[in-house]
């Protein structure tokens, strides 16, 4: 793409979650699937398992494995992807906290890592 001086690009700046940028419902709910499924491949990758011997590991058929490893997440909860990753030798805690103050919708939902 060639842009000639005189042209602009608007840029918007991100709020750090895609899904609310597009103005998808449920941002959090997806953008927390992500990052869930994203630690999932990683410590996959990290174990060199191939789809075959994670589905073994996860108890899923090779085509799950699949979709997950493409992100294709609408046939995973978020409570089964922490199964994966309990299956997967890692503990995860739920942190329940009030809302920061200056938002002025309702609370939500946010994975981290350690």
């Amino acid at each position: 793409m060639n842009i000639k001086d005189d042209e602009k690009l608007e840029m918007t700046p991100s709020s750090g979650n895609v899904f609310a940028d597009l103005q998808i419902p449920e941002a959090d709910k997806y953008l927390a699937k992500v990052k869930l499924a994203f630690q999932i491949n990683t410590i996959l990758q990290q174990k060199g398992l191939k789809q075959k011997a994670a589905a073994k590991v996860l108890k899923i058929d090779q085509p799950k494995v699949s979709a997950l490893n493409c992100g294709r997440l609408d046939d995973f909860s978020i409570e089964r992807l922490i199964g994966f990753l309990n299956k997967l030798d890692r503990d995860v805690e739920i942190i329940v906290k009030q809302k920061e103050t200056h938002r002025k919708t309702h609370g939500h939902l946010s994975v981290g890592f350690a």
